[in-house]
């Protein structure tokens, strides 16, 4: 397959050290050009990765009639506009989660999706680990389920740190509350049909800090999750079912460079004594991303996950936002 050739839409940090890296292992990724409004920046990230072009406006980059698709990791509140600009170019995007920072904003996308491929940065869908996990909830391995866990935390209390404010998306449910939703949707393989929040915000920040949720996805299934931006590090899921439970020990930041392990329980010991360890190789989740996008774009696989699957995501997201809101079950 002919590489897909790509444009990085900003310096920010995630695809500084993790996306775009990961992306140039891929002999179906390649990363021509990077752009930062700082064109010192844009210059400087090129060098240190081996980026070709460096542009000092996202327009310039834009207008490279040699780039076919654009992975976007701007501040939340650009997702929505610097993703409709590469669409009128011409471009397919890869927007960093979350898509937009409410389901109304992401509704802009949706014609532009007919044009170009638009698809939200969602990761943890490519590991191995979250497949696998799936492939033995479908094969019946835990029995029936009916309860998943997610914790999800690190710590920030820097004021100029982009979470940290509330006028751009800022707050722990946009940041990493998106993925303990998309860890419920894809291991129930279900939507929720109602859920009631709780937030504690930053009196400072305006923020939340810390939300925790339960989402009720029917017939007894049930999601829980707490994720926070002023804990100690740590992530966590755990799915439970009425033979056996799956735990996946690091679900969201799998390391690139060391393999990883989830483990299957049938609970016949306490402490995870009767665990059954399962561990896959070294992988590198964002590289696999970019080839799926990459085979998306060249047609010879068709997107798994597009930008209607990034609405369901986003409403669910402004449910427990009107949930915290009210103090009170919300539907979707």
């Amino acid at each position: 397959m002919k590489p897909v050739r790509w444009g990085i839409l900003s310096t920010a940090k995630i695809g500084r050290t993790k996306v775009v890296p990961g992306m140039m292992k891929s002999p179906l990724c390649d990363v021509v050009a990077v752009a930062s409004r700082n064109e010192t920046s844009a210059k400087a990230m090129a060098q240190d990765l081996g980026i070709p072009k460096a542009y000092g406006s996202y327009e310039a980059l834009l207008a490279d009639p040699d780039i076919e698709a654009i992975y976007n990791p701007l501040p939340n509140h650009l997702h929505v506009p610097l993703t409709l600009m590469a669409a009128s170019a011409g471009k397919h995007v890869l927007c960093e989660k979350p898509i937009a920072i409410t389901a109304q904003e992401a509704e802009q996308l949706k014609e532009a999706s007919s044009r170009v491929l638009i698809a939200e940065a969602f990761m943890v869908r490519h590991h191995p680990q979250w497949q696998h996990a799936r492939s033995l909830i479908q094969e019946g391995s835990i029995g029936e389920v009916r309860a998943i866990q997610v914790l999800f935390s690190y710590f920030n209390t820097d004021p100029s740190n982009i979470r940290n404010v509330a006028g751009i998306g800022g707050g722990g449910l946009l940041d990493i509350g998106c993925y303990a939703v998309v860890a419920g949707r894809y291991f129930f393989d279900a939507e929720p049909a109602r859920v009631v929040a709780l937030e504690d915000l930053d009196p400072a920040f305006g923020v939340d800090r810390m939300t925790s949720a339960l989402m009720d996805f029917g017939a007894g299934r049930h999601a829980t999750f707490t994720v926070s931006t002023q804990l100690v590090p740590y992530q966590r899921i755990q799915v439970l079912g009425t033979k056996g439970r799956i735990e996946i020990e690091i679900p969201f930041n799998a390391p690139p460079d060391q393999p990883t392990r989830i483990f299957l329980d049938n609970g016949a010991m306490h402490g995870g004594r009767s665990a059954q360890t399962i561990e896959f190789p070294v992988t590198d989740q964002y590289q696999l991303q970019g080839e799926a996008f990459s085979r998306a774009v060249r047609e010879a696989e068709p997107l798994g996950y597009g930008i209607e699957d990034a609405l369901k995501n986003m409403r669910i997201l402004d449910t427990l936002r009107r949930s915290a809101e009210s103090s009170t079950w919300e539907s979707i």
